[in-house]
């Protein structure tokens, strides 16, 4: 499989120089071993561990021991969900050894549902999020025309590299079976998969739109409460965005629920049985795909910055919005090579007091549609974000 360098790559690298332990977290399959292998050959006799492999497992039935015949070494532990009872020990050997870049440590589940790492290592690790491949790292997108490969088929690299739309459609398709009835479980996490799997559909079809937790409850025959823990497992695991709804002192109405989104267009398009571009266009998921390619770039490239979305009572909408310090950034998703902006967008971004927006639109080159608003292909608004 052809190799794509990943923008993560030199701030973990500096990282390593700063931290004893840096962790890479991010969804299963999306390229975190491949990015570990590349980074432990640049340093001499480092080890690297992955921990669902039961021979590379039995290496620590006495991790204590193992550790100390490697140390001054870096130890990549893979998989790190898998052991969280590692992480006790782990502290004990970063403080007696002293020194920075000691582990990479990689798992497939947030922080917060590994709560030990947080507990044990506090001070002492560094977290970086890796996403499936952004728009920024495809190498052969040399202008800002769109990749319609890229948006079809996502950016996990087994479906984005597949031989053709076939085979990564296959992929994907198999990728949600396991991930619902292998890797939830093996978080000891126990929860029907046909439920998961049932929900996570109902999501794609509702697509970035308000969470109604009694609805799906419902719909599932289960509690709201219910509905809330299982979205937070998706969540935690990076397969779903929960998009929270802008909070501020205005004298506005604001709606109270966060809006859901599959993170990657891949398995959004999978889940609904869309395998190609004439099948996403006529389908009424098209425009929300269209947002979460847009929005998942945006967080996935820029850092610092906290998102929300904005929506009024009477209709004032931005799909998201970006708070950097004292500003505030606007981003508008647009499935139109000529797009249009309603009278309630401009009266959010004057409540907002908004200092630059912009319009992500499939066009070939940026240009203003008003002072301080443009639109733009989402490479340009990602490049620009990234330098502000």
């Amino acid at each position: 499989m052809k190799f794509i360098n990943r923008e993560a790559s030199k701030s973990i690298e500096e990282d390593l120089k700063h931290f004893p332990a840096v962790a890479i977290f991010g969804p299963r399959q999306c390229g975190k071993s491949t990015l570990a292998r590349s980074l432990i050959k640049k340093h001499p006799g480092s080890v690297y561990l992955d921990l669902e492999n039961p021979d590379d497992l039995a290496k620590l039935a006495e991790p204590s021991l193992f550790f100390k015949q490697y140390a001054g070494k870096l130890i990549c532990l893979d998989e790190i969900q898998r052991v969280p009872e590692l992480f006790p020990v782990l502290r004990g050997v970063i403080d007696r050894q002293g020194h920075n870049g000691q582990f990479l440590i990689l798992g497939s589940a947030s922080p917060d549902l590994i709560r030990q790492s947080s507990e044990s290592l506090a001070g002492r690790i560094v977290y970086q999020e890796l996403t499936p491949f952004l728009v920024s790292e495809i190498p052969f997108m040399q202008n800002n025309n769109l990749n319609d490969k890229y948006w079809i088929r996502g950016g996990f690299p087994r479906s984005y590299l597949a031989e053709n739309n076939k085979v990564s459609y296959k992929w994907r398709k198999s990728f949600i079976t396991t991930f619902l009835e292998r890797d939830i479980p093996n978080l000891g996490i126990y929860y029907p998969p046909l439920m998961m799997k049932k929900l996570w559909q109902m999501i794609a079809h509702a697509q970035g739109q308000l969470a109604n937790y009694a609805q799906l409850g419902n719909s599932l025959g289960v509690s709201h409460t219910m509905v809330r823990n299982y979205l937070d497992v998706l969540h935690e695991t990076y397969m779903v965005r929960i998009l929270r709804p802008f909070h501020g002192n205005l004298k506005k109405r604001l709606v109270k629920s966060p809006k859901v989104y599959i993170r990657d267009t891949g398995i959004l398009h999978a889940l609904l049985n869309i395998d190609d571009f004439d099948t996403l266009f006529g389908h009424p998921v098209a425009g929300a795909s269209w947002e979460t390619l847009v929005i998942e770039n945006i967080l996935g490239n820029v850092e610092g910055v906290s998102p929300s979305f904005f929506r009024t009572s009477n209709g004032s909408e931005i799909d998201l919005i970006l708070e950097k310090g004292n500003k505030r950034y606007a981003v508008e998703c647009k499935l139109s090579s000529a797009p249009k902006l309603s009278a309630g967008f401009y009266h959010a971004m004057q409540d907002l007091e908004i200092n630059q927006a912009w319009v992500a639109a499939p066009v070939e080159s940026a240009y203003p549609v008003r002072e301080n608003v443009t639109v733009a292909p989402l490479k340009t608004i990602v490049e620009t974000l990234k330098k502000l």
